[in-house]
């Protein structure tokens, strides 16, 4: 062992603690004392640690970044020592719409703005920008996008108002890439919200792509539809939206109740940092502040046996089983095995050594998945809308179990003892 302290006024500022006392006493404050024994993790840490002290300014000038370099430092230097400093009430970034670290405001880093076709959600000025041409153009729901500055996250006038006394932009319908306009009703502040929790594509755009192609016939040219992410608004308006791909010959639910009940993103989240409301659900759920624990009706629709578990739980049985029958009918009926991978883009890729798990050499650009069939599109695009969207048992639950039943059904799953609702 090698204790050190440290003194902001005593060069080179940190030393030997001799009698470990914590403090650097005067005659420790001396060069021939200045501290020796560097780890490069040590290193580190304390570089960052004086960077924040000899700026005494550094909660202005970067109070974010500050506190990202001490948070990493502090992180690191838990992994070897003996008693970790608890970090668990601390936050690195801020959260949700503000969380500029994240790769949905940093993704374009390298190319110094954000282009046209992701500016409106992804940038601190594209949203208001997109509002102001939707309202004066011909139909008042489509706008106009152009690339924009990389952003630090969103910004107030990202979604308010500033000449109507701040308040959120007043919309009174919105368009949904099926084409659908719909609303929370005129002005609604949660319009605002599904401008761009919509998703990206929907049962319209995978129909085009897809054409008049057989089933089980391998299409050349035809790749992965990608829904995006946290397409929260098209999965609870259900097939108002057709934000999930809808089967041709299946009906399907609409809006979840919630809606005819006034809740919506804004009653049912934090629209700053995006945590759940709980107390919502506690007043009309019997008291249950836990979202996946919550469901209404005894129908064991996955059929397991259990009908006290959440729609959560029904919901991830379906999902459980989706992905298995996808594998094998891309191994059965195409011939080339596949893998799914939430994490990479474009996250199905060939399953080089057919062991049904996705392994780093097979997720690179090479190994795209490329032999799709419509049926096999149809069934990965669901599970991928899912996937998207983890919040889906909740905002419309008995939505999702008829899709994924559905592709379930479709793609040849065994679907014995499940209920479709």
């Amino acid at each position: 062992n090698a204790p050190i302290a440290y003194n902001p006024d005593a060069y080179p500022y940190f030393f030997g603690d001799t009698n470990d006392n914590g403090t650097v006493d005067e005659e420790e404050a001396n060069s021939d004392n200045g501290y020796a024994s560097w780890t490069g993790r040590l290193l580190k840490a304390a570089y960052n640690y004086q960077l924040s002290v000899k700026d005494p300014g550094a909660f202005a000038h970067n109070a974010k970044y500050i506190i990202e370099l001490l948070y990493d430092s502090t992180a690191d230097l838990n992994t070897v020592i003996s008693s970790p400093v608890d970090l668990s009430a601390a936050h690195r970034t801020d959260a949700g719409h503000f969380a500029a670290t994240e790769l949905a405001f940093r993704d374009w880093d390298g190319d110094g703005e954000v282009p046209a076709s992701c500016s409106k959600c992804h940038s601190a000025t594209g949203l208001p920008l997109f509002i102001k041409e939707a309202a004066a153009s011909s139909d008042g729901v489509t706008g106009v996008t152009i690339a924009q500055p990389v952003s630090q996250g969103f910004q107030c006038v990202t979604c308010h108002d500033v000449t109507a006394e701040f308040a959120p932009f007043s919309i009174a319908e919105v368009k949904f890439p099926s084409g659908a306009k719909l609303t929370f009703g005129e002005g609604a502040p949660a319009n605002v919200c599904i401008l761009c929790h919509q998703g990206r594509q929907s049962t319209v755009s995978v129909n085009s792509a897809i054409g008049d192609a057989e089933p089980d016939t391998v299409v050349e040219g035809l790749t992965f539809r990608n829904p995006h992410y946290f397409g929260a608004g098209a999965t609870l308006f259900g097939t108002e939206a057709k934000g999930a791909y809808e089967y041709a010959d299946k009906t399907y639910l609409g809006h979840h109740p919630h809606v005819d009940l006034g809740q919506n993103c804004t009653t049912c989240h934090n629209v700053h940092e995006l945590g759940i409301n709980t107390e919502l659900c506690a007043a009309c759920h019997g008291g249950a502040t836990d979202p996946e624990k919550i469901r209404m009706g005894t129908t064991d629709y996955d059929g397991d046996g259990d009908t006290t578990e959440g729609m959560a739980g029904e919901v991830a049985t379906f999902v459980e089983k989706l992905l298995p029958a996808i594998q094998a009918y891309a191994s059965g009926t195409i011939g080339t095995p596949i893998v799914y991978d939430a994490g990479t883009y474009p996250y199905y890729f060939i399953d080089a050594n057919a062991n049904g798990v996705a392994d780093p050499e097979e997720l690179t650009r090479d190994g795209l998945y490329v032999t799709w069939t419509p049926r096999l599109l149809r069934a990965a695009y669901n599970y991928q809308w899912f996937q998207k969207d983890p919040g889906a048992f909740t905002h419309n639950g008995k939505y999702m179990l008829q899709v994924l039943y559905d592709s379930l059904a479709d793609i040849g799953g065994d679907v014995t003892g499940m209920t479709r609702p």
